[in-house]
């Protein structure tokens, strides 16, 4: 490396700035005066006001508050500013004494990336109004010499790169090129030069010239925000030309790898199920590009970009909840204490108001309504108060709920099965719940960078669930740290000690299993996950049948030989740091006291007050525990802090014992009912009938519904249903004599499957093309063509019935 700036130099230099006036700034935007005739000027102009915001007041909440942490954060960096060999802060020392691509080495380029990251910080409290440094001539100069510190000592084009590829082709460029943006009247064309220079250095065309490996999905999306940026600042038409066609293989829907999937899904790695984190980035990221380009000579108008606008519903907003977005879909995320569900929602919130701009107006108008519905109903954490929440992202979603115009849109009602990543989410009045699996093509869940060491299980089933006016903050506050890592809600698990990160980075473990899916009528739905553990010898199969006030949860077949205890967790719920909510089972109120645990036999029901109720048809035994648990975000997560946590916890569980042999459990989850429904619905001995709960199948019957639903693990006969082959069947009987009956096959092998209904059947009003024949009669006979082909998509037949 070069050799570094003393403190003296760095004065001197910035005194020289000042005094040839260093190219002051303007508040506008960075060559807005010739803008008309410049159309790069015009680009600096549209990317300023989208990093910077606009229509706010600075004198207004939360902006004022706001700017005023932005401009105490740039203080802070401009007084703790100290370049020197091998670091431009002193606690951000980049200079790598033995460069690879170790974790040691991640750590150093991370920090590189972050002394840009700072600058970025000081430009736009220097650009922003009511930040105390606005117009600064002294951060203005830091910024000017900080930038060129980094340029001579890491950030050039004779560097090679060591570390953490995303810190020199993502992290560090785009807050290079952002600075530069907002400091470009005080920056020479010289200067200018070199810094494109790195760019091109480190991120080349070659960067975007396949869409393999690290250069898919989100991060496309930001390789292609670096090359745009590149050629704004460098006045290449060329380079935006490249980034606005680089584009193009996101917007297509994908059948495996990373991107956007036709059911919903999208994937990131490879393997991970990535809407709420990658999926944020990317959505976030096209909204910016589409916006930046539009009305130019390189808009955006590649029509395949509608995939982009339809994901909107059909991929995010499936996963947004009262402003949170699930934790199911946002891989290691989950582990970074800085954020939470929530504060991950409030940025797609913002992301989607962003990329409406582009899209047609009626598209437009729906999605404002909708983000208003969730700002307004987020009553656990208000996305005006998220600290973490720019500028920008926080005027958008001001402006959605300030716009009288609008109404805002309820949740969406119904079931969503996403059967290419491994998931599902359901939503009745009053709750909502997502539902986590894995199988040969989806992990068990992603550890990399040392983030998320102890997200085993969350494949394995787990069950989360939320209330419309109540528990939404139940996977938000601490509980990553705090709870039992192999006792999640809903899951199967061996109780056999796992090493952190066990399995392996970046989604590499994958269960060698193929049923995992089921199917929907877009309102209830059958799902099964045929498990095997993490690193451990457990085996079993579950499934949640998903109601009108209710998820029936049955499990069967659970085996393991590792030594160890198996247990189903019906539910692990978070009381928070003071939570005492009374916990009663067969009309008795256990103690508050902690630690608190019992064993409870022949147990019917059990209601959590403020949480919701549990049945347990035919009476079972289960364990109960009220605990304080108390963890780090640093157990969970490298980076995190070594701060403790404690929250309170009531979990219940069935224990199936060291290495079970064919163990089975039975329940039903009622989030949000009272005591009384609860106390009811087990009474009703007559509601729910469990047809079948073995390792061969596993299916119910509500007769107040006129349903039947079955997961056939293997072909055979199960009450009115016969199957010949592994499939999930759901048939509806409707009051106007018609019923619906749903087909799948999770495992997207048949070349041909049978199916008989037991029921008389007048006539066929509709079905899909893979139903080659259907015979009518005393019994409804269907027989399925191919299905492999439907990737396990619910196949829709309509009848009327004798």
């Amino acid at each position: 490396m070069t050799s570094a700036w003393s403190r003296r130099t760095f004065l001197a230099t910035s005194a020289a700035l000042a005094a040839a006036g260093g190219g002051a700034m303007m508040l506008a935007a960075p060559g807005a005066a010739s803008a008309a005739d410049d159309p790069y000027s015009a680009l600096r102009t549209t990317w300023s006001t989208l990093i910077l915001g606009e229509g706010f007041s600075p004198t207004a909440e939360p902006f004022r508050s706001r700017l005023a942490d932005l401009g105490a954060k740039a203080s802070q960096w401009l007084e703790s500013m100290a370049p020197a060999e091998g670091s431009l802060w002193p606690d951000a020392v980049f200079a790598d004494p033995d460069p690879d691509t170790d974790p040691e080495s991640y750590v150093f380029s991370g920090r590189m990336a972050d002394s840009f990251v700072r600058l970025n910080t000081m430009a736009q409290a220097y650009r922003q109004q009511g930040t105390g440094l606005t117009g600064n001539t002294g951060l203005r100069d830091a910024v000017l010499t900080g930038l060129e510190h980094l340029s001579s000592q890491v950030y050039n084009d004779g560097q090679t790169r060591y570390g953490n590829w995303y810190s020199w082709q993502i992290g560090a460029p785009q807050a290079l090129l952002d600075v530069c943006v907002l400091m470009y009247d005080a920056l020479t064309p010289e200067r200018l030069a070199r810094y494109c220079a790195a760019v091109d250095h480190f991120v080349p065309d070659s960067a975007v010239a396949s869409y393999t490996g690290t250069s898919t999905g989100a991060n496309r999306v930001d390789l292609c925000r670096v090359l745009a940026l590149r050629g704004v600042v460098g006045g290449s038409a060329a380079k935006i030309e490249l980034a606005r066609d680089a584009l193009s293989p996101v917007f297509p829907l994908v059948t495996k790898g990373d991107g956007l999937y036709a059911d919903g899904s999208f994937i990131q790695h490879t393997t991970v199920p990535y809407t709420g984190s990658y999926g944020s980035v990317m959505l976030g990221g096209l909204g910016l590009l589409f916006a930046l380009l539009k009305e130019t000579t390189w808009e955006v108008t590649d029509p395949k970009r509608q995939v982009v606008f339809d994901a909107v519903e059909n991929a995010w907003a499936p996963f947004l909840f009262n402003g949170l977005v699930m934790d199911a879909v946002a891989g290691r995320a989950i582990s970074r204490g800085g954020s939470d569900d929530h504060r991950r929602g409030h940025p797609i919130l913002a992301s989607i108001v962003l990329l409406g701009r582009g899209a047609p107006a009626a598209e437009n108008a729906r999605w404002r309504a909708l983000v208003k519905g969730w700002a307004q109903r987020d009553y656990y954490s208000p996305p005006l108060s998220n600290p973490s929440l720019g500028l920008t992202a926080l005027a958008r979603i001001k402006d959605v709920l300030d716009d009288t115009s609008l109404t805002a849109l309820p949740e969406p009602d119904g079931h969503r099965l996403f059967p290419d990543m491994a998931r599902a989410t359901h939503r009745r009045p009053g709750w909502a719940a997502s539902l986590s699996m894995a199988d040969r093509r989806i992990t068990y869940y992603e550890t990399g960078n040392g983030e998320n060491l102890r997200g085993w299980h969350t494949g394995s089933g787990m069950l989360h669930w939320w209330g419309d006016t109540f528990a939404n903050g139940q996977y938000s506050d601490a509980f990553w740290p705090t709870v039992d890592p192999y006792r999640l809600p809903g899951t199967t698990a061996s109780r056999k000690v796992l090493a952190d990160g066990a399995g392996g980075d970046w989604g590499v473990s994958l269960p060698d299993v193929n049923w995992v899916g089921g199917v929907t009528d877009k309102k209830r739905a059958a799902v099964g996950q045929y498990l095997k553990g993490l690193s451990s010898t457990l085996m079993a199969k579950k499934s949640w049948f998903f109601l009108d006030d209710t998820i029936v949860c049955l499990g069967a077949g659970i085996h393991g030989r590792d030594g160890a205890a198996v247990e189903t967790t019906v539910d692990n719920r978070n009381l928070g740091p003071t939570g005492n909510a009374p916990f009663t089972v067969d009309g008795s109120v256990k103690p508050l006291t902690l630690p608190w645990s019992a064993t409870l036999t022949g147990t019917s029901w059990a209601h959590l007050a403020g949480h919701g109720g549990y049945v347990f048809p035919g009476g079972a035994t289960v364990k109960a525990l009220r605990e304080n648990r108390t963890g780090r975000w640093r157990d969970v997560n490298a980076a995190g802090s070594t701060d403790p946590v404690s929250r309170k916890y009531l979990t219940l569980w069935f224990d199936h014992g060291q290495d079970p042999s064919d163990a089975t459990y039975a329940y039903q989850l009622l989030p949000g009912a009272s005591e009384q429904r609860t106390a009811a619905r087990a009474a009703d001995s007559g509601w729910l009938r469990v047809l079948a709960n073995t390792d061969d199948q596993q299916g119910v019957a509500v007769d107040p519904l006129g349903l039947t639903a079955v997961n056939f693990w293997f072909g055979g006969s199960v009450g009115p249903l016969v199957a010949d082959a592994p499939c999930s069947v759901m048939v509806t009987e409707h009051p106007d004599g018609t019923a619906t009956v749903c087909v799948s096959d999770p495992m997207r092998m048949r070349t041909s499957l049978s199916l008989t209904w037991n029921r008389a059947v007048a006539s066929v009003v509709s079905k899909p093309a893979t139903v080659t024949s259907a015979t009518t009669g005393a019994s409804l006979r269907l027989l399925f063509g191919d299905l492999s082909g439907t990737r396990g998509a619910t196949q829709t037949i309509k009848v009327r019935l004798s």
